[in-house]
């Protein structure tokens, strides 16, 4: 018994530094935490107090103009729109094609782990390597023209493809195999199993990984000025061909006018409409992942 006694402060001593661990631990993860949020609320802020008076119905629905008080965001606007439904149906077959084949099909030998590291490697690169890698190959090569809407969405696409195949293959690695076994026992083949069992399970993953690689597409500037996209377009594009502006292009071109007028109430009009949009895309695309998971 007294053995017991004499363990008992030590035993409270090292209980009593273990929960001072876990609560400084718990705020420090709740400080990094706010910092970012924080930080990011005041930039907002700082966006929507100076777009104040500037982002209306004129902005929204007029082309540019060099007085800021007639300068409009649609051609722009519409621009980016049509670049990322282009992208959206390039990449999200492809990359969930390549997914699929690299995680249910391919042998895993020393080529499916050559393709691997280089689509791991691909996720890292500077998206201005793709601009000019666009430049020369659908430009170029191909012939798509400089600025159009093809050229543009073909660049971006690249770029955010090895996003889009990374995040896939952990989706459909994430599905037990146990359910796979499953479908087989049943007498299921292997594109039956993949369609009725790997997929929808899948599918929240993987749309969780389109929307965030999306997310930065819409944002990207360096490879539309390597295809040499126009910065103002007055018109708006009514083809594949037709040369386009995008967002991110208008706002930069914007931003580097001498009025203040431009650089502040015009840019930051520009900025709240392009996180709108984004905002808007996101939230289509979380609500079709929400109804995969609600059938899952």
């Amino acid at each position: 018994m007294a053995a017991d006694t004499r363990d008992e402060p030590a035993d409270s001593g090292f209980g009593q530094i273990s929960r001072t661990k876990d609560v400084s631990f718990r705020l420090l993860a709740l400080a990094a935490t706010l910092v970012g949020i924080v930080s990011l609320a005041a930039l907002l802020l700082n966006v929507a107090v100076d777009a104040v008076g500037w982002l209306d119905w004129q902005f929204l629905t007029n082309p540019p103009h060099p007085d800021p008080f007639q300068a409009g965001f649609l051609p722009a606007l519409v621009g980016s729109v049509a670049i990322m439904l282009v992208i959206a149906l390039i990449t999200f077959p492809l990359g969930v094609g390549a997914a699929i084949y690299l995680e249910e099909y391919a042998d895993d030998g020393y080529l499916t782990r050559f393709i691997q590291l280089n689509i791991a490697n691909l996720a890292g690169v500077p998206s201005v390597v793709y601009g000019l890698l666009g430049l020369g190959l659908f430009v170029g090569l191909f012939s798509i023209g400089y600025g159009t809407v093809l050229a543009a969405a073909f660049t971006i696409a690249l770029l955010i493809l090895p996003i889009v195949i990374i995040s896939a293959q952990e989706a459909i690695r994430s599905v037990p195999d146990s359910q796979r076994q499953a479908s087989y026992g049943m007498g299921a083949t292997k594109w039956q199993t993949i369609r009725n069992v790997v997929l929808p399970r899948a599918m929240p993953g993987i749309m969780t990984g389109t929307i965030l690689a999306l997310g930065r597409a819409i944002g990207e500037t360096a490879p539309l000025i390597m295809i040499a996209a126009p910065t103002t377009v007055f018109g708006l594009p009514n083809g594949p061909f037709s040369k386009v502006s995008a967002m991110p292009l208008q706002i930069y071109n914007w931003a580097s006018y001498p009025q203040t007028e431009f650089q502040y109430g015009v840019v930051a009009a520009g900025v709240v409409t392009l996180l709108v949009v984004l905002l808007t895309i996101n939230s289509i695309a979380i609500v079709i992942r929400n109804r995969y998971q609600q059938r899952t």
